[in-house]
């Protein structure tokens, strides 16, 4: 037995036999050319080509996995699409006199390079997005662009090198029962995936490949990094022991799905779901989501090559709220921004583009593309319980100006002789300081909040979530944070109308008993979330959670309020 230490990045336990992936062949012929018109041409023919196989992956990514690790694909065409990047092909095809596949290796190696040589862990992880595009490329322009994870045909831990993003997705998720790899870090894209697909995973395991062979059992814990090469008997069994126990518990949460969502003081409490794509629907009506208190509509817009027109719009909203027979579906309007590249909006490169022209900025920007949206919003009202959620609002005058846009579509529609909902809700994201301390005033203009908390806390505290340097700063426990949530759900309360939660903290079993003493109306969360917060829920009463907020919003710090709800549980 030999015990190796490695980065636990996705929780889990896994025991199995081996199957070694074996090294992607960086070769490639190196030869200097004459015809640089030729070659250059051949750079543009393989970008486009690499451009279509990214926009497969975002969308079959959106709809296996999720939207923010689709996000890993579309950074991918940005970098594709790099002007930077491309320029540097280009001179190395034209002064060099290199052919495609060695001009774009030696552009990408140079722009990787840089980055590994920063400080940035984070940053450093990145050079790997580049490799990954410049390899995507040279295979195309090889001729060699396959699948290159094997078919599978029974369980096994994938033991490699390291796995680029593409290879993820097409992971079997039946079969593979674990991954471990030599490369990669907590932020490398393979922990991000593996993570969210619910595959157990270790990265950093250095000298791995070297220790084993296909067919070896091994043992692992992908949440503390421990690595177990054919186990004694008794570790064997240890993690027998445990893995039984995780799966016992998995089994209790499915008894959970047909159970009501109540307190022990018998407080009804809304477990919604989260959507950015239809495809999501089975597994959240499977899971008992009793609504969607999120449907992001951008993949609408960011998996084509044109706005989608009224009609397909319609039959996707009308399809959902059919499916869901009656409950609640919020459907949050446009909500895009300068760091996507949808080249029929003409967005401009943004220096900032968090603080840009994104949300219900844009939908202004582009009135015409939004009614389209609103048109078909609102003709599908009438097929089930729609809401219209408006993202990014921080000032009155949007609130007002989005209502008088809504009115110009419902008279259109009127006269037109087109039936929707006239008694229809339009309710408000709450994702921005400006926002919830303007509660009041927005309260008396709309018909519900929805606060999305990873935009809320990301402004509140000045703190980009995704910048490792600082991430230790952006929490959901933050007491600045949560005192804003409860000042918003006060409010809506105080002026009549229902506040929901649609970011990360609401599917946060630790965080879901203090927003159910706040008062908090709905959660909506993503699938894998929504039966450990239905049991939480039933284990918690209401009146007795409603003590002990004065208690918690009293205290300081981040780490205070973490751990005294760590203690509740």
């Amino acid at each position: 037995m030999e015990h190796l230490l490695g980065t636990g990045v996705s929780k889990g336990i896994a025991i199995g036999s081996v199957l070694v992936k074996k090294e992607n062949s960086s070769d490639f012929l190196k030869k200097s050319i004459t015809d640089v018109a030729y070659e250059w041409n051949r750079f543009l023919k393989a970008k486009e080509v690499g451009k279509q196989q990214l926009e497969v992956l975002v969308q079959q990514s959106r709809e296996a996995i999720g939207e923010d690790e689709a996000q890993i694909f579309e950074a991918h065409i940005l970098i594709l699409e790099d002007e930077e990047l491309a320029n540097l092909i280009k001179i190395q095809i034209d002064n060099q006199k290199k052919n495609t596949e060695w001009a774009v290796h030696e552009a990408a190696e140079h722009f990787a390079v840089m980055l590994e040589g920063l400080e940035d862990a984070y940053l450093k992880e990145r050079a790997h997005d580049i490799r990954d595009v410049a390899a995507r490329l040279i295979r195309i322009l090889s001729g060699a662009d396959k699948q290159e994870i094997p078919v599978l045909e029974e369980p096994c831990i994938i033991v490699a090198r390291d796995l680029m993003p593409g290879e993820m997705i097409h992971i079997n998720k039946e079969l593979v029962m674990g991954i471990i790899t030599e490369a990669g870090a907590k932020t490398s894209h393979t922990a991000i995936l593996a993570k969210a697909m619910g595959i157990p995973a270790i990265v950093g395991a250095e000298g791995i490949l070297g220790k084993v062979k296909d067919h070896e059992i091994i043992v692992f814990d992908g949440e503390f990094g421990s690595i177990f090469i054919c186990p004694e008997k008794n570790v064997l069994d240890q993690y027998k022991q445990k893995l039984e126990s995780m799966n016992s518990q998995k089994k209790e949460l499915e008894g959970f799905k047909d159970k009501a969502s109540v307190t022990k003081d018998g407080i009804k409490v809304e477990l919604f779901g989260n959507m950015a794509s239809i495809a999501e629907l089975p597994g959240l009506i499977e899971n008992g989501a009793q609504g969607i208190g999120l449907f992001r509509t951008e993949f609408l817009y960011t998996t084509q090559a044109s706005a989608p027109t009224e009609e397909e719009q319609f039959e996707i909203y009308k399809h959902t709220a059919e499916k869901l027979q009656g409950k609640t579906v919020i459907i949050r309007t446009l909500d895009i921004g300068g760091d996507k590249e949808i080249p029929y909006l003409g967005l401009d490169k943004e220096e900032n583009p968090f603080l840009g022209c994104r949300g219900i900025r844009l939908c202004f920007d582009n009135i015409e593309i939004w009614k389209v949206q609103l048109r078909a919003l609102l003709r599908a009202s009438i097929y089930g319980d729609i809401k219209i959620m408006l993202p990014m609002i921080s000032v009155m005058e949007e609130v007002r100006k989005a209502k008088e846009i809504i009115c110009e579509v419902k008279a259109e529609l009127k006269n037109s002789g087109i039936a929707y909902n006239e008694k229809l809700e339009i309710g408000i994201m709450i994702e921005t300081p400006a926002a919830a301390v303007l509660a009041d005033a927005m309260a008396s203009e709309v018909d519900f909040f929805s606060i999305g908390t990873n935009d809320l806390i990301q402004y509140t505290l000045a703190c980009d979530r995704m910048n490792p340097k600082i991430s230790n700063l952006y929490s959901q426990f933050n007491p600045s944070v949560l005192r804003l949530i409860k000042h918003i759900i006060d409010t809506g309360h105080e002026y009549g109308i229902k506040v929901g939660m649609c970011g990360e903290a609401a599917g946060d079993a630790r965080l879901i008993p203090l927003f159910v003493g706040m008062g908090l109306d709905e959660f909506s969360m993503n699938t894998s979330a929504l039966l450990e917060a239905k049991k939480t829920v039933t284990q918690i009463s209401k009146q007795e959670m409603s003590e002990v907020v004065p208690e918690i919003l009293r205290l300081k710090t981040t780490n205070e309020i973490e751990k005294y709800l760590c203690n509740l549980a």
